[in-house]
């Protein structure tokens, strides 16, 4: 069985790891609204996916 001969540096380790990062969320444009949503999902702004309206938004009184 393969063991190490001797221990890896704390930098060398810290250097591996530096690769582990977590990368951004990808966004697309909504084709019906044009604002930016997760691929894959519901536009939490109007409310539809794949060319049909899914849920009905909530409206916010203070945003007209």
């Amino acid at each position: 069985m393969a063991v190490p001969k001797q221990k890896q540096s704390h930098a060398r380790t810290t250097q591996r790891r530096s690769q582990h990062k977590i990368s951004a969320p990808a966004y697309n444009a909504c084709p019906q609204c044009h604002s930016p949503r997760l691929p894959h999902r519901v536009c939490p702004v109007c409310g539809n996916y794949k060319g049909r309206e899914v849920i009905v938004p909530e409206r916010d009184e203070h945003s007209h």
